[in-house]
């Protein structure tokens, strides 16, 4: 039976011109974005303020995550090696301070699209004097070498998302493992410490409350710093149903429970995402930058 959205569900219908001058920016050099390819919910108020969040290496995933609507499938073809330059001359042409990017899932490479990664990494620095980069990366299959080329580009921020809770990986996460993934945010610590961690996860695919505060308690454990929580919503019907709705106390009573086990930041809310408001995220961990989009 289809749970019924409650009302502080409700958002912002893309339009402006903000919203088509970016699409047009995208479209015009080939680039994708998590925010039209996953069908987020914010994209109307994220592009009406010129933020996006860009997704490399194609727009075809070799995962099938039960809870996404990104395309799956096998990329066919070489790797676009000028990829990230492109990336690098969107950000500057948007005016961004802050920038997010991401990938699909690319099991087919060796690295995992690692040195794709770190490419962008540099031709975004090359061309935008005191950006900050957060990457949002899959789990490499568990590479440490492929996390370390990631690292070594120094990112500002290092995301990596747990998605949900561990009883839900065999229908939400097909492919990807809870241990592996948990593993990936503690060992970046170990190689980098001065790189800070972020996690995000959603709530209604049916876990329960208790499980997410487990999963919460994992998380603290691996010395994560950020942490999102938001609501699943179901992009289309042919992912995962909603099992149920949080409540904005729910989510804010689990913001609290995240700060008491020592997260340093938790941003918890039925429309937070992870990349949602990502430059505030990150300088709550600084009192002192003064990061603009």
């Amino acid at each position: 039976m289809r749970v019924p959205r409650p009302d502080w569900l409700k958002v912002r219908i893309p339009g402006g011109d903000n919203y088509f001058e970016l699409k047009r920016i995208m479209r015009g050099l080939s680039l994708h974005t998590v925010c039209e390819s996953a069908r987020c919910p914010n994209v109307g108020e994220c592009w009406a303020h010129r933020t996006a969040t860009f997704m490399i290496l194609g727009d075809l995933c070799t995962r099938r995550c039960g809870f996404c609507a990104v395309p799956k499938g096998r990329p066919a073809g070489e790797v676009d090696l000028a990829e990230p330059e492109r990336v690098a001359e969107a950000s500057e042409r948007m005016g961004l301070k802050y920038v997010v990017v991401t990938s699909v899932d690319r099991d087919d490479l060796d690295d995992g699209g690692a040195t794709i990664f770190a490419r962008t990494l540099e031709a975004l620095r090359r061309r935008i004097a005191d950006v900050k980069i957060e990457v949002l990366i899959p789990d490499f299959r568990g590479s440490d070498e492929a996390l370390e080329i990631v690292l070594a580009a120094r990112p500002d921020v290092l995301n990596h998302n747990i998605e949900t809770v561990p009883r839900m990986y065999p229908v939400a996460r097909r492919g990807s493992y809870y241990d592996r993934s948990l593993r990936l945010l503690a060992q970046s610590r170990k190689i980098d410490s001065a790189i800070p961690t972020k996690s995000g996860l959603m709530a209604g695919l049916g876990e329960t409350y208790e499980e997410i505060l487990g999963v919460l308690g994992d998380l603290a454990g691996a010395g994560v710093d950020i942490v999102t929580i938001g609501q699943y919503l179901r992009p289309s019907g042919e992912q995962l149903p909603v099992a149920r709705f949080y409540t904005p106390e729910e989510f804010t009573s689990l913001k609290q429970e995240g700060q008491k086990l020592g997260i340093r930041h938790v941003e918890s809310g039925p429309l937070v995402r992870s990349s949602y408001h990502a430059h505030e995220q990150s300088s709550s961990l600084d009192p002192s930058a003064n990061l603009q989009q």
